[in-house]
């Protein structure tokens, strides 16, 4: 099940919202679980006992955990203490070798066996022959979680969870289950047990889910006409490239901040206040900065459980080098098993070492502020070429278009050379968006900026009440339109 669909918006959310705020609060997590389940459950109702078994593991893990932490706490001596630490040490093991198990298994085997038998190819071996392993829908985004709540318990930075069936909340929570916001347990542990309900949280909810509503719907959907066609192409010319690049570059970010702010949006209906995801990242002034404002529950996840574990910056100069380089390229690789992944990974950690090589700053910082937003883009540009196309050749042949070093220009039936760019049709509505994307982007407050000052003028209000009734219409005219992030 999607937000975008008709079942969720007329069915699904007005009857969850009904039942949650009849039932006396101690049976709500109870309610989420059992509704987050059959949300999951829609598509694949076998990859709810997936999720079940990584929560299981992960609950007997922390609870194991907490264990080991209460017997160290009593142990009268320090020989007392190894053992407890050994099997404490144990109990993180199993939770890790599980939740990394189970999405190796999904996520990379056929890419795996894919690379293996390109090499067996070349050295004239048959390949081996298999069946395709189905990815389950968001096992990136609640791996993450449940992996964050056994080191989280392991550091002490936050408790072992009380009861079952708010930690089974926690991992299932539809609003966010699929394609995030990564919530950390030490984030919702509170409000697992307590949270408030008011009318300003919810209509601040309802707000933000409008909001993403509208990205997606109107504008994220409209541009993947435009980019879909141009990466179809096999010659395309540089204005073609470079109008499927720029279309790609808008959609990717107004289809998942707009799943974002929806997720948002529903954690308050339901009394959860989940941390924002993106912040205005097309307004970085460098590579550093925009991994600090886009898609931010992953990038804050990668510097806490991977690139501070690896040595961070505390290793002198080169290893901090390599450890930046290291952990984009995993972040790549966590996208999707492909090599185009791995790619905009390695591209995104070179520029982040080049930049804090350079102390922080980017190779153009002498510039006018307008003029490193702008540098920044278009190296985001760039790399949002990997990340869409299909294979790395595509992605080179699409660069080499770009930039003029290779492509041709479309031709017509005459032979005469046709208007860059004519073999993409664009209507009206799209070039609106071509538009409408970047005045958003540049000239307009982010989504949480505007449901924070929404009591304050009538005019966010006004156009979201304009524009969501037009979304849900359009809504009838498609017929299945799932978020980017979902394959993930």
């Amino acid at each position: 099940m999607i937000f975008t669909s008709q079942i969720f918006l007329f069915w699904f959310l007005p009857v969850v919202l009904l039942l949650y705020y009849l039932l006396p609060f101690r049976f709500r997590s109870g309610l989420l679980v059992s509704v987050s389940y059959l949300f999951y459950g829609w598509w694949r109702p076998d990859f709810v006992l997936l999720m079940l078994v990584s929560t299981l593991i992960d609950f007997w893990c922390g609870r194991g955990i907490g264990r080991m932490h209460a017997a160290i706490d009593a142990a009268p001596d320090e020989a007392a203490v190894r053992p407890l630490a050994a099997k404490r040490k144990r109990f993180l093991i199993v939770s890790m070798c599980a939740n990394l198990g189970l999405l190796g298994y999904f996520k990379y085997w056929n890419f795996g066996i894919d690379s293996l038998n390109v090499l067996l190819e070349t050295w004239e071996v048959a390949p081996i022959e298999w069946a395709a392993i189905v990815l389950p829908v968001g096992i990136s985004f609640y791996t993450f979680q449940s992996m964050s709540y056994s080191i989280d318990v392991y550091r002490k930075d936050a408790p072992p969870v009380g009861r079952f069936i708010d930690f089974a909340c926690y991992i299932s929570l539809f609003p966010q289950l699929v394609a995030g916001p990564i919530v950390r347990y030490q984030t919702l542990a509170d409000q697992l047990t307590r949270r408030s309900h008011t009318v300003d949280k919810f209509a601040r909810g309802a707000f933000l889910f409008q909001i993403g509503f509208i990205k997606k719907l109107l504008v994220a959907d409209t541009l993947a006409v435009l980019a879909a066609q141009a990466f179809e192409l096999t010659d395309p010319t540089a204005g073609e490239a470079w109008l499927g690049a720029v279309a790609y570059t808008f959609q990717i970010y107004f289809d998942f901040s707009g799943y974002s702010d929806m997720a948002i949006g529903l954690g308050y209906l339901f009394g959860f206040t989940f941390p924002i995801n993106f912040d205005s990242p097309y307004k970085s002034k460098s590579i550093t900065e925009f991994w600090r404002r886009w898609h931010v529950s992953l990038s804050t996840w990668l510097r806490d459980y991977l690139y501070i574990p690896l040595g961070g910056n505390k290793k002198g100069p080169r290893r901090t080098y390599i450890n930046l380089a290291l952990t984009m390229l995993l972040g790549g690789l966590w996208h999707g098993a492909a090599w185009t992944f791995i790619a905009w990974g390695a591209y995104q950690g070179a520029f982040l070492a080049f930049e804090r090589w350079l102390g922080k700053r980017p190779l153009y910082s002498m510039l006018p502020s307008l003029g490193q937003v702008a540098c920044t883009f278009v190296i985001a540009i760039v790399g949002w070429v990997f990340f869409r196309a299909e294979t790395m050749p595509q992605a080179w042949e699409f660069l080499g278009a770009m930039f003029g070093v290779s492509g041709g220009a479309a031709v017509s039936a005459d032979g005469a050379a046709v208007v860059v760019g004519s073999r993409i049709q664009v209507d009206a509505l799209q070039m609106l968006m071509l538009w409408l994307a970047p005045a958003i982007c540049w000239m307009l407050p982010n989504s949480q900026e505007l449901a924070e000052k929404q009591g304050m003028g009538a005019v966010p209000r006004v156009a979201t009440a304009v524009l969501f009734p037009v979304a849900v219409c359009h809504l009838f005219f498609v017929s299945y339109s799932p978020f980017l992030y979902f394959q993930f």
